[in-house]
């Protein structure tokens, strides 16, 4: 009953995201009352960039509020971003020193977010992919980086 209160309160928020493909977990603490606080591995694809996929381990908070949705998720995360198939960019990618938003997940109920920023080095010829987090206030400075060649 309480995944089923959780999914439904989930499909209920605008601009809730949610991984393409969620590879599997680990219960990392206990917890007596809900799920256990967790370390979630999930794929997202770059949706303008074919051949690439990026894995990103991050925390799952558990518990009551955890079940519910109402946890706010510690900002310790991981990327590894990989070639899988043939590279091929779709139309433009951004070459600012500011990069494209590719992917954003909630980690908290409204407050905080889960971002995967592409930067384009174009002296090297890579993709740069950067995890971090967003915060109502203030951000967290812990982040993670991982490079995509764009030739063998």
């Amino acid at each position: 009953m309480v995944k089923f209160t959780a999914l439904a309160l989930a499909l209920l928020l605008p601009g809730v995201a949610f991984a393409q493909t969620r590879i599997g977990e680990v219960s990392t603490t206990f917890r007596f009352v809900g799920p256990n606080d967790k370390v979630l591995v999930e794929r997202y694809d770059d949706p303008k960039v074919d051949g690439v996929a990026c894995y990103v381990s991050r925390a799952d908070t558990g518990g009551l509020s955890g079940a519910v949705g109402l946890a706010e998720d510690p900002s310790r995360f991981s990327i590894a971003c990989r070639a899988v198939g043939p590279i091929q960019i779709r139309g433009e990618i951004d070459k600012g020193k500011k990069g494209e938003e590719v992917f954003t997940e909630r980690t908290s109920f409204i407050f905080k977010s889960m971002r995967v920023t592409r930067f384009f080095d174009t002296q090297k010829q890579v993709l740069v992919y950067l995890v971090w987090s967003t915060k109502l206030i203030d951000g967290s400075p812990y982040n993670a980086v991982s490079v995509v060649p764009l030739q063998p």
